[in-house]
């Protein structure tokens, strides 16, 4: 269990740490260039996978609660079962649980110690107030990887000539740990949840 607090922390840490320097020293939508198919990109969503949204201002809310409520339940399983865990479990485990801890700490505060990054380097805890309520903030995402930026072939049907970048999602520390974790689950564990 200690090794799963540890690793969980560790996500948890390297995440804010990440995602409070990208809002307090870039503005939305700016990126620099690491590699070719390597670039911190900042842009924030509303907390749902490729930027889709749910039921607007309740549906927020109620998304962040469920998150929370999940995460809390699947952190009393894993206390109660995890005798019966290997150690890579545990690990996998820790990496989903801290993506998710980071990511709820983005939706439920940072509405209220951020103004908002449109047009502007967002403060950390300003005079005027944060640019949303408590369970309103929007997640601070920074990975992107086009790793293939090219033009399909003319041939294809519909689609030729047409732009494409493979690999287009933009993400965070915290959604890494949880992609991470459920991999390790499917390839390693799986027997241990049946």
């Amino acid at each position: 269990m200690k090794k799963l607090f540890t690793i969980s922390l560790v996500i948890i840490i390297l995440d804010q740490i990440l995602k409070i320097w990208v809002k307090t020293n870039m503005v939305l939508g700016q990126d620099f260039r690491i590699f070719d198919w390597f670039f911190i990109h900042f842009t924030e969503n509303n907390g749902m996978a490729f930027g889709m949204e749910f039921g607007g201002y309740t549906g927020k809310v109620i998304l962040t609660l469920f998150r929370i409520i999940v995460v809390s339940i699947g952190i009393k399983y894993i206390y109660d079962l995890r005798k019966n865990f290997s150690q890579i479990t545990l690990i996998s485990l820790g990496l989903i649980v801290g993506g998710a801890i980071g990511n709820i700490i983005d939706s439920s505060f940072y509405g209220l110690i951020f103004n908002e990054s449109y047009n502007n380097v967002a403060s950390f805890m300003p005079e005027m107030g944060g640019y949303a309520p408590l369970l309103h903030g929007k997640v601070v995402d920074m990975f992107y990887f086009p790793l293939i930026n090219s033009h399909f072939p003319n041939w294809i049907p519909f689609l030729g000539g047409d732009h494409y970048i493979f690999f287009r999602p933009v993400f965070n520390i915290a959604d890494a740990g949880i992609s991470i974790g459920i991999f390790l689950i499917l390839i390693f564990s799986r027997k241990e949840f049946s």
